[in-house]
């Protein structure tokens, strides 16, 4: 067996220096199709060039294969997520339940306070679910369409449900992330929280003063008319009542019970299902077609909306878009992005490339302030080149810890750093599984989005000014 060369820095970099010029020029040829194919060829060139550096550097193809596999199956239960809440958004769609949401939101928010609200409604759902994913893709959904029919900028309104999903997320003790990243900085959860909330509740009073302004400087009076067509439109179609918001809360349960992501969801979805068979004959025969009894039609309407597109008004309709949905088949060209991403990672890491990288980056640590900025960095050069939150917050932890104990610093400043920077900006990359999941959920471009989630972006800068300044900076208690 050939010996394993180390690569240089520059070597290391030819990778991820092609990818960025490559998704560039996507950007640049496909506009916001971009996701829809052109990057995923990026992906698949950079990680058929860090395999060529690799297979020189000594590895064997059966090595890199191994890693790219190792990667892939980690991005498995996302993947298996993202099918469920497809199937999820079709149930609760024919169902009347999106459409009630939709239907009560535009009834009690002002359209001043909408952003805020948003954001205010996303955290405290996602604080008692501990997740982000299960919150966007249930409120998140409502909230969108309430969104658009205010007439708000779309991206605008995305920007604001991730923020409030996102720090949600970080302030659950329900959340995986939130575990995880004190289990690998060395201190427990509940430390963390606390010591987290320093920079955390900062940044997101932050983001609900800027939504807050944002929402007040908007002219939505002109959209009296188009919500008041829309309500009509979703009576018109729908049964409308709070008793099928049972079924969001049943969720909720399930999941704040510590059910497991998939199973939660796929009982949300086949309760979504049952939900329109019994509320909804109108819509079940629209979609199933003439000619069926409705034990047949309820079967067929609930499978269609699973797995495929359902429209419930007539093409060009003016309010089509807002109550129609695509199904597990509407979120294949995110897996496929997740897959090619993963790919991308897994071949770097395996050979080392990643590694390589981060060692350059740790020698310029100096001051405490450097090793926390650098730690924030190296979490976003992960979420950006593993396209995975969970490597963007384990190898950092690993790398850094030893660290900060030699410099005298308590774990909780590397746990808080983890999630400062590594949770919140895996959703601003639109390859990473993050990014990739809520712009399909949402129907938002990453692209166009990233710019409005203020909280995902201060929380980083947050946690280096801290460091910097030294603020809140805990030191090992010697006794």
């Amino acid at each position: 067996m050939s010996s394993i060369k180390t690569p240089s820095f520059l070597i290391a970099s030819v990778p991820i220096i092609v990818l960025i010029i490559l998704l560039i020029l996507n950007v640049k040829i496909y506009g916001e199709d971009a996701t829809y194919g052109s990057n995923q060829i990026a992906l698949i060139i950079a990680t058929a060039i860090a395999t060529v550096i690799g297979i020189r550097l000594g590895f064997s193809w059966n090595q890199l294969e191994k890693g790219i596999i190792k990667s892939i199956k980690s991005g498995l239960p996302a993947t298996l997520i993202l099918l469920l809440i497809g199937a999820l958004a079709g149930t609760w769609m024919i169902s009347g339940i999106v459409p009630t949401m939709i239907y009560y939101g535009l009834e009690m928010i002002h359209p001043s306070v909408f952003l805020v609200t948003a954001c205010i409604v996303s955290a405290i759902v996602a604080v008692a679910t501990g997740s982000s994913w299960s919150t966007i893709a249930t409120v998140g959904l409502a909230l969108i369409g309430v969104g658009e029919a205010l007439g708000f900028h779309l991206p605008m309104v995305a920007g604001a449900i991730i923020s409030g999903a996102y720090f949600g997320d970080k302030m659950s003790p329900l959340s995986d992330t939130t575990n995880l990243a004190p289990a690998m900085a060395g201190t427990d959860l509940f430390t963390h929280i606390r010591y987290m909330s320093l920079t955390t509740v900062p940044s997101i009073l932050l983001t609900l003063i800027i939504f807050l302004i944002l929402g007040f400087s908007m002219d939505t009076t002109s959209n009296a008319d188009s919500v008041s067509n829309i309500m009509e439109t979703i009576t018109d179609n729908f049964y409308v009542s709070p008793v099928l918001l049972l079924v969001p809360v049943a969720l909720i349960v399930l999941i704040v019970k510590k059910v497991n992501a998939v199973p939660a969801l796929f009982i949300a979805t086949l309760l979504g299902a049952f939900t329109a068979v019994v509320f909804q004959p109108g819509i079940i025969n629209h979609i199933a077609g003439e000619g069926n009894t409705y034990l047949m039609a309820s079967y067929k309407a609930s499978v269609d909306a699973m797995f495929g597109e359902v429209s419930i008004l007539e093409q060009g309709n003016t309010m089509e878009k807002l109550l129609k949905t695509r199904g597990m088949a509407g979120m294949m060209n995110t897996i496929w992005l997740i897959i090619c991403a993963m790919a991308f990672g897994g071949v770097m890491e395996a050979c080392g490339l990643l590694q390589r990288i981060t060692k350059s980056i740790v020698k310029l640590v100096k001051s405490t302030g450097s090793l926390i900025a650098t730690t924030a960095g190296t979490c976003i050069f992960f979420n950006a080149t593993a396209s995975d939150q969970y490597l963007a917050i384990v190898v950092p932890g690993k790398m850094f810890s030893d660290t900060y104990k030699d410099r005298g610093l308590a774990p909780e400043n590397l746990s808080r750093t983890l999630e400062d920077s590594g949770t919140v900006t895996s959703v601003l990359f639109p390859w990473n599984t993050c990014g990739a999941a809520q712009s399909s959920i949402l129907q938002v471009a990453t692209g166009d989005y990233w710019v409005y989630c203020f909280f995902n972006l201060i929380s980083p800068i947050m946690t280096i000014v801290f460091g910097y300044l030294n603020i809140k900076i805990m030191k090992v208690k010697v006794d």
